[in-house]
């Protein structure tokens, strides 16, 4: 009977402790991949509760130029979504430090990579997101290899790297979405990208004007399961570049809500938000 009742104890010990090390999502999430307390209006427009480390990436790899991947150093969470992170012409990764480390907090690994040459153009770009995707996938790092879930990859980048991003999203569907900063690219049609995409222009740009780049993208991404276009007010072309709060409240509710498929953030996609920071918001929002 001692015997019984001690197996008894371990059981039920067991089942108390085991949710710790298998730790994915809360029990009620709608969502596998929930990572992080419910969001607030506040929230969103901050860093996350995530503590990251770093990890850099040898400009000697094949298919790009290298760079840093940020990513959150807790290993009791589950893995994570990650991003690729593209610079804009004669940018570099550093540049985008602060946005990286914004978006990695709230619970992503961020690859902000550099481009084989500075001058690269968005062709170029994407193919070297696409090749950053598969180093990332292939996780070198094994500090990354226990975070990232390979499944849930975005690509996103800043002016001809967000030009990049569109046509990496329009080469490969398996990305689970898509956020273009302030993107320039020649081509104004992009009928065959499919993925979620959202497009956060500037309203002050005039290196890559709304008017013709980021509002064509947007409106031309017919193909586009959900697609979105926010505008900084008063924002100029280099706003990618700096720590916007409006603009980390895009990128990180797009990213949680398409790639982690996290519901609790559609409330800040949809309907659109109405707020002084934003000179224009069109969304197709799911019923």
């Amino acid at each position: 009977m001692l015997r019984s009742l001690s197996l008894r104890i371990a059981a039920v010990a067991a089942a108390v402790t085991l949710p710790l090390f298998g730790l994915v999502a809360p029990a009620d999430a709608e969502s596998p991949y929930e990572r992080g307390p419910d969001p607030t209006s506040a929230s969103v427009l901050d860093n996350g509760t995530f503590s990251l480390s770093s990890t850099s990436v040898s400009s000697l790899v094949t298919g790009f130029g290298g760079g840093t991947i940020y990513y959150p150093t807790t290993t009791t969470a589950g893995t994570f979504g990650g991003v690729v992170l593209a610079p804009g012409f004669t940018a570099s990764s550093t540049s985008y430090a602060s946005v990286a480390r914004r978006v990695a907090s709230h619970g992503f690994v961020v690859f902000a990579i550099d481009t084989n040459s500075r001058y690269d153009q968005p062709e170029s770009r994407g193919t070297q997101i696409l090749a950053a995707v598969r180093y990332l996938k292939s996780s070198a790092s094994s500090a990354v290899a226990t975070r990232l879930d390979e499944s849930r990859i975005a690509v996103s980048g800043h002016s001809m790297g967000g030009g990049g991003t569109l046509e990496a999203a329009n080469q490969d569907s398996s990305i689970k979405a898509a956020v273009a900063l302030q993107p320039w690219h020649t081509d104004k049609t992009w009928p065959g990208i499919q993925i979620p995409t959202m497009i956060i222009g500037a309203e002050n740009d005039s290196v890559a004007p709304v008017a013709s780049h980021s509002i064509p993208f947007y409106t031309s991404a017919t193909g586009a399961r959900e697609k979105a276009y926010g505008e900084i007010n008063n924002g100029d072309h280099f706003i990618a570049n700096t720590d916007d709060d409006w603009q980390g409240r895009l990128f990180v509710t797009w990213l949680k809500r398409y790639v982690d498929e996290d519901t609790r953030y559609s409330q800040f996609l949809c309907p659109a938000p109405s707020s002084i920071y934003l000179s224009d918001y069109r969304n197709t929002c799911p019923d």
